[in-house]
C-alpha cells in the first residue's frame, strides 16, 4: 500500500512513494534537475506557468516509478504540498488565463496596503490575522485593475496546489481554509470568506472555489489522468497544504507550542498556536494551520529570516580558511568560548522582512577586538548571530501566548551544526528534535491521513525516523548573556 507525495515547488517538483504500513520512503524523484524558470516582465516580478509545474509534475511521476520497479498501481491515496501564496486563474473550461502571480513577486504590495487602511488595520489583524499586504487577494487586485477583460473571464482563482488537484481529478476546482487564509480571504473571527476584503476589492463571491477540509477525500484521480500517469483511477486526492505548514506536518508539529524550522539559504521558524491571536505589530503571519479545524484552533505563525544559511555560506566563503568544509569550519567556531569573547554579527544582508517591522538592518559585526578576535570568532558569532535571530522571533510568538517546548526541524543544513544547535536550544529553553523527512514524503503522510489509512497524525508518524535530541545546556548564563548584548546591539 503506497502513499504519493508531490511538492510543487519554484525550482521543481519533488514526488514520494511513502509504504503506508512501515513508514518507509520507498522513492523520491523531482524535476527538473536545474531550477524551473521564473517569468521577470518588470523587476520585482515574478511569474510561472501552471502548466509547466503540471508538465514537471508528470516528468517527476515517471521517474518516481521507475525508481519503484516500473508501477504506481499499489498508490492508494495523493498528497498535494504547494509554494505558498500564488495565484492562478482560470476559466470554466479550467484553462489558466495567464502566468501565475507567485509569491515573490511584489507588485501587488501597494494594493495590500489600501485595503489595510481602508478596512482599518485594527479590523484586518482582529479578523484576518494579518495585513492584506503582498498576499494572493492583493494580487488579484492588480489583475482586477491592470486586465479587466481577463478578470471578467475568471471562472475560479487557485492556489498552485488546488490547480494541481484540479489536474489530476480533470477539473474538481476546490480549495481549502488554510489557503484561503494564506492568500488573506479567510474571516478567523466570523469563520468566512472575508467580507471585508471581498467587498473592498469589487470580487465576486463565485470566483471562490469550492471550500474541502484539509484532510479529506477531496477529489479522484480522473480515467484520462490515470492512464497518462499510470496511477489507478479513482485514487483519493486525500491532501493538499502549502508548503510552510506542510514542512510542519511533514515533523509531526500539529499540537499548540510546537515549532517546525528551517535553516536553509533562509531560516524559517513555523510555530502552532491553540487560539485566535496576532501579533500587534504585524511582525510575523498567521495562517490557519493544516489541522485547523472548529471548535479546534490550530494557526500556523510563520516568520521568516533571510540572513541565516546565507551567512554561514558567506563566512565560508570569505572568512574560513581556504579549502575547509563545514564540518572543520564548525569545530573552529567551537575553539572559542560562547559569545566569541564580546562579538556579534547581526545576520540580515539580505534583510529581514516582517520580524524587524521592514526596517532592514543590514548585517553587521559589533565589538571587534584586534588583540582579541581572530577568524574562529567570527565564524562562531555568526552562527550564534542566526541562531539569536531565531530567538528573537520565537520571542514574538511567545508574546502572542504560545508555550515553547520543543523545536522540530530536519537533520539538514544549519541543524547539522551543533554550535548552532546549542545555542537555539540554550537561549529559547527548548529541546530541539531532528528529523528525517522532507516536504514530498509529508504530503504523502498527509494523504494517508485525509483518505482514513492512518486515524490521525501521531498514527502517521509514528514510524517517523528520529535522528536525535538537543536539550537545554544545565548552565546557560553565558548563552543569555551573548543573546542579551546581540539584542541591545540589534536594536541601537
Amino acid at each position: 500500500m503506497l502513499l504519493l507525495g508531490y511538492d510543487i515547488g519554484t525550482s521543481s517538483v519533488k514526488a514520494s512513494l511513502v509504504d503506508a504500513q512501515t513508514g518507509q520512503t520507498v522513492a523520491s524523484a523531482q524535476y527538473p534537475d536545474t531550477e524551473a524558470s521564473i517569468i521577470a516582465k518588470q523587476p520585482g516580478w515574478a511569474e510561472q506557468e501552471p502548466e509547466m509545474w503540471w508538465d514537471e509534475l508528470k516528468q517527476a511521476t515517471a521517474r518516481v516509478a521507475k525508481k519503484a520497479g516500473g508501477s504506481l498501481a499499489d498508490v492508494k491515496a495523493i498528497g498535494i504540498s504547494y509554494q505558498m501564496h500564488g495565484l492562478v486563474c482560470v476559466d470554466k473550461d479550467c484553462n489558466p488565463l495567464r502566468p501565475s502571480i507567485i509569491w515573490c513577486d511584489g507588485r501587488a504590495v501597494p494594493y495590500g496596503n489600501a485595503a489595510f487602511d481602508a478596512i482599518g488595520g485594527d479590523k484586518c489583524l482582529e479578523h484576518l490575522l494579518n495585513s492584506p499586504g503582498n498576499f494572493t487577494a492583493a494580487k488579484l487586485a492588480w489583475v482586477k485593475e491592470n486586465e479587466p477583460e481577463l478578470f471578467a473571464k475568471i471562472d475560479k482563482i487557485m492556489l498552485p496546489g488546488d490547480y494541481i488537484a484540479m489536474k489530476l481529478s480533470g477539473g474538481d476546482k476546490k480549495t481549502t481554509i488554510s489557503g484561503l487564509s494564506e492568500g488573506m480571504f479567510w474571516d478567523f473571527k466570523n469563520n468566512e470568506v472575508s467580507k471585508d476584503v471581498m467587498n473592498y476589492f469589487g470580487f465576486p463571491e463565485s470566483i471562490i472555489a469550492e471550500i474541502v477540509p484539509t484532510f479529506s477525500v477531496q477529489s479522484t484521480v480522473c480515467d484520462a489522468i490515470a492512464a497518462e500517469l499510470g496511477i489507478p483511477a479513482g485514487t483519493p486526492i486525500s491532501y493538499r497544504g502549502g508548503d510552510q505548514p506542510n514542512n510542519a506536518l511533514s515533523l509531526n508539529v500539529m499540537k499548540p507550542g510546537e515549532i517546525a524550522a528551517t535553516g536553509g539559504t533562509s531560516g524559517v521558524v513555523y510555530g502552532v498556536l491553540g487560539e485566535v491571536n496576532y501579533d500587534k505589530l504585524s511582525r510575523v503571519n498567521t495562517f490557519a494551520h493544516v489541522n485547523h479545524n472548529q471548535p479546534d484552533t490550530r494557526l500556523g505563525v510563520l516568520l521568516c529570516i533571510n540572513g541565516t544559511g546565507i551567512l554561514n555560506a558567506w563566512m565560508k566563503r570569505t572568512v574560513a580558511p581556504e579549502g575547509i568544509g563545514y564540518g572543520e569550519m564548525n569545530d573552529l567556531a567551537e575553539s572559542v568560548p560562547v559569545g566569541a569573547e564580546g562579538l556579534s554579527v547581526i545576520p540580515f544582508g539580505n534583510g529581514a522582512e516582517r520580524v524587524l517591522q521592514n526596517e532592514n538592518p543590514g548585517a553587521s559585526v559589533h565589538g571587534i577586538n584586534f588583540n582579541i578576535h581572530k577568524k574562529a570568532h567570527m565564524l562562531r558569532a555568526a552562527q550564534e548571530g542566526i541562531a539569536f535571530s531565531f530567538a528573537y522571533g520565537m520571542d514574538i510568538m511567545k508574546q502572542m501566548g504560545m508555550d515553547i517546548k520543543t523545536i522540530k526541524a530536519g537533520h539538514a543544513n544549519l541543524f547539522l551544526s551543533p554550535l548552532f544547535r546549542r545555542t537555539l536550544a540554550a537561549v529559547t529553553g527548548a529541546s530541539i528534535e531532528l528529523y528525517e523527512t522532507d516536504g514530498s514524503v509529508g504530503a504523502a503522510y498527509g494523504a494517508g491521513i485525509g483518505a482514513g489509512i492512518y486515524k490521525d497524525s501521531d498514527d502517521a508518524f509514528k514510524t517517523l525516523k528520529h535522528i536525535a535530541t538537543e536539550q537545554p545546556v544545565a548552565d546557560a548564563e553565558a548563552y543569555k548573556a551573548a543573546y542579551k548584548l546581540w539584542v541591545e546591539r540589534l536594536c541601537k
